[in-house]
């Protein structure tokens, strides 16, 4: 077989290897992961893939032909939303898996144990890298408890509103990072005259200051060469306490893992998301909770999530997220479907319909049971949604921000990404990529293609190492070094 049909009702093939005219019926060259009709489609008829619409036919087309951006359009959705009518009872594990975390004062459990260095305002970046910097590997040699001082800076914090979308967007990211269980010390630094103000954030989410948590404004303390050895000397006290936490048998209920796409490919949904999203499944039968986010990448297949929403009102929560987004693209003169890029086209995706498809996978079966804005704490167990751009580092850095404490990350051009302080692991949704990118990648997805894996027994060596790597076990692109400069908050609204 040199094609696969996902569903009878498709009236197209994905081919596995590039195929020549006369393979399988192909009429012209279709290059590997791209779409082959395999029946006469008229001008104006759905193109299915998935048993969905996944666009319209431009000009009528043959079987045994290229269907992809040339005779493919995206039309916006319009659809009859049911509610709560797939919901598939979670069967609770028979055993309760294990790993070695850091348990909180919060109840929270954190897989790693960091020191984080937050900037208020991009002012105050260049002090917080020079304090972090300071604490070289021998200089933490004798805190082997301690995995890191990492600095998480960022490019606003002034000229934006002081109130609005934005402006909270950006103090729950700055506030779910000081209380990410992955983080067991916070040093905050400013500028002083910034529109986000410290002492108010201190205020609004009800921080306490002590020897955990400090701060410090550089116009206060007297300039960058003072700021940067007080933050020096705070950290140097926070050390030895960060230090005094170990790890302790803690049950997999205490996961949170982020479920993320970035590079994918015609491969993402038929191999490494649907593991994913098994490996989800897995999780969420132990108590666990995934979080699903890039509103812009379920576009399209946030029907098979209002069917699986545990309530209406959870339902209708993440329509009105769609909802904001067609307006937000529709302000700013974009579209929904300007997000497919032009590597995933290249890997075979064509509209934003189709890569929603198969990224909604991540999220397995389970029933929906809460949608969230864009960092906000996320409460409930289980299957989650997150509202977040499609863009990577955005969405990541909410989903940490949520209190996620791993990331599971599905690729197929090849993403080369960390995200400090939560640990990611890479997964290839086709083998050539895992071969050539094999010091990035943690997991083969590929392998359901060329060798015959299943979608379960991929999903169980996903599912698998979240345990080991909440242990403790550096992922591969944790092993690197990746994860100091993926801190990017979204950010929303004028910049004045």
């Amino acid at each position: 077989m040199k094609t696969v049909r996902l569903s009878n009702a498709d009236n197209v093939v994905t081919a596995i290897v590039q195929l020549a005219p006369g393979d399988e019926g192909a009429r012209e060259i279709i290059p590997r992961g791209h779409k082959m009709a395999n029946s006469e489609i008229a001008t104006g008829e759905p193109v299915r893939k998935y048993a969905q619409v996944i666009g319209y036919a431009a000009c009528d087309i043959s079987p045994g032909t290229h269907v992809h951006t040339h005779n493919l359009e995206f039309r916006h959705v319009d659809t009859e939303y049911e509610y709560s009518t797939n919901l598939r009872p979670v069967e609770p594990a028979n055993t309760v898996d294990t790993f070695m975390g850091y348990r909180r004062a919060s109840g929270r459990v954190g897989t790693r144990n960091y020191i984080a260095v937050l900037t208020s305002v991009n002012c105050s970046a260049t002090a917080a890298r020079m304090i972090a910097a300071h604490f070289t590997p021998d200089r933490l040699a004798s805190y082997p408890n301690v995995d890191g001082v990492v600095a998480f800076v960022h490019g606003t914090g002034c000229g934006m509103a002081g109130s609005g979308d934005g402006f909270e967007a950006l103090q729950r990211v700055m506030w779910g990072y000081a209380r990410n269980p992955n983080v067991g010390a916070v040093l905050m630094a400013g500028l002083g005259c910034e529109m986000n103000q410290i002492d108010w954030l201190v205020e609004a989410y009800g921080l306490t200051p002590g020897p955990l948590f400090q701060s410090m404004n550089i116009q206060d303390v007297g300039g960058l060469r003072k700021t940067v050895e007080l933050g020096v000397k705070k950290i140097e006290a926070m050390l030895p306490l960060v230090n005094q936490s170990t790890r302790e048998k803690c049950p997999a209920s205490d996961l949170m893992v982020a479920l993320q796409c970035g590079g994918s490919d015609a491969w993402s949904g038929i191999t490494a998301n649907p593991a994913l999203g098994y490996a989800c499944d897995l999780l969420v039968a132990q108590g666990g909770t995934g979080v699903l986010a890039e509103t812009p990448e379920i576009y399209g297949a946030e029907h098979l999530l209002t069917a699986r929403a545990a309530s209406r009102e959870i339902g209708e929560k993440l329509i009105g997220l769609i909802r904001w987004w067609e307006d937000y693209t529709a302000r700013n003169l974009g579209s929904m479907d300007n997000n497919p890029s032009p590597g995933n086209k290249k890997g075979g995706l064509t509209t934003i319909l189709e890569k929603s498809l198969g990224a909604a996978a991540k999220g397995g079966t389970t029933p929906l049971t809460g949608v969230y804005k864009y960092a906000e704490p996320v409460t409930a167990q289980g299957f989650t949604f997150m509202d977040s751009p499609g863009y990577d580092p955005a969405s990541v850095t909410g989903q940490i921000a949520s209190g996620c404490n791993l990331v599971a990350f599905t690729t197929g051009r090849g993403s080369a990404f960390g995200a400090k302080p939560s640990p990611s692991m890479k997964i290839a949704t086709n083998t050539e990529m895992y071969t050539r990118m094999t010091e990035d990648m943690d997991v083969n997805a590929g392998r359901i293609l060329t060798d015959g894996a299943s979608i379960e027994e991929v999903g169980r060596e996903i599912y698998d190492m979240w345990l080991r790597m909440a242990s403790g076990e550096a992922s591969k692109s944790e092993a690197q070094g990746l994860g100091d400069y993926e801190f990017v908050p979204w950010q929303i609204g004028a910049v004045m």
